[in-house]
């Protein structure tokens, strides 16, 4: 059972626990039976719950405290990952991890924001905000891939870029824009997946890519609903109303062209799993590098450089 329970998931996981315990306990056949038949309408609910969750409900998905992180991604789905860190011009960013991993025999560069656990690890991670050297950092591991000719990966959870004053004399804006400019022209697949929040230029930065993917519950969008709400209303308390204006889930950004496949989540999210999480993504990837892995470098550009172009071009 999760840790955490939200408001919505308070109906299903109450009735699992109680399962759970019934389970325990009895031993006579004819009431495994019933209970049975009472998981049967368990699945029902689960299924109709997770199937109609507003645009909020998903933020808060996405947010969920034991949803699986960059790490833990690398841990059930790759071999043989080494990390490697700094930015060879200020320090190492614990906000974003990366190094070269394997993915079913292909060696990929992984590069991910990390959020931490608790309070001691958050603090380490800075809450999956990068500074300047952790966009830096991303953008000289993707030179190392495109130099040993080997597919980008980037997984994106953050709520977004660190806003500090001494990120901003590091040249916050720069790094951002920066790694916008070199991922466009990069020379090898990059192949972008949303697994938790995409918040602004925070996400951004490690956000350009051939195919951009997200996963089933989690959110993509130049602002968050909480600041949203408190540009437009001055207040925090209209964040729901503002999450469903702002059409940031997949299948809003997928409808919209801004994205280019939804991948499934376990039922009832991916905080639920992490091992079949890490499954349905790792499928995913595998499929996508073997459609990129054909085009040369000059394809892969052209292609890229289109694909962004697009966005944003509507017919009147």
């Amino acid at each position: 059972m999760p840790k955490t329970v939200l408001e919505f998931e308070k109906p299903v996981i109450e009735l699992e626990q109680k399962i759970a315990e019934m389970r325990a306990v009895v031993q006579d056949l004819s009431l495994n039976e019933e209970i049975d038949a009472l998981e049967s309408k368990v699945d029902e609910l689960r299924r109709s719950v997770y199937s109609n969750l507003t645009r909020w409900q998903k933020v808060q998905l996405a947010r969920h405290p034991d949803r699986p992180y960059t790490l833990d991604y690398i841990k059930h789905m790759t071999e043989d990952f080494v990390e490697l860190h700094g930015d060879r011009a200020f320090g190492d960013d614990h906000a974003i991890v990366g190094g070269f991993a394997r993915i079913e025999g292909r060696t990929v560069m992984l590069i991910g924001q990390q959020k931490g656990r608790d309070t001691k690890s958050n603090l380490h991670r800075n809450f999956g905000m990068a500074n300047p050297e952790g966009y830096r950092k991303a953008l000289r591991l993707m030179k190392l891939a495109e130099k040993f000719g080997h597919p980008v990966v980037t997984l994106i959870d953050t709520p977004g870029a660190y806003p500090g004053i001494e990120a901003e004399e590091r040249g916050q804006a720069e790094a951002i824009a920066r790694n916008l400019f070199e991922m466009s022209r990069l020379g090898v697949p990059i192949i972008v997946v949303i697994i938790g929040e995409g918040a602004s230029g925070g996400a951004l930065g490690i956000g350009v890519g051939d195919r951009v993917l997200m996963l089933e519950n989690t959110w993509y969008s130049v602002i968050s609903p909480e600041s949203c709400s408190s540009i437009l209303w001055r207040s925090w308390d209209y964040k729901e109303q503002a999450a469903e204006a702002l059409r940031l889930t997949a299948p809003d950004l997928l409808a919209q062209g801004l994205i280019d496949r939804i991948i499934p989540e376990p039922l009832g999210g991916a905080h639920r799993n992490h091992a079949e999480a890490a499954l349905l993504l790792k499928t995913a990837l595998v499929e996508e590098i073997k459609r990129l892995s054909s085009m040369n470098a000059e394809q892969l550009r052209k292609q890229r450089v289109k694909k962004f172009s697009r966005m944003g071009e509507f017919n009147g």
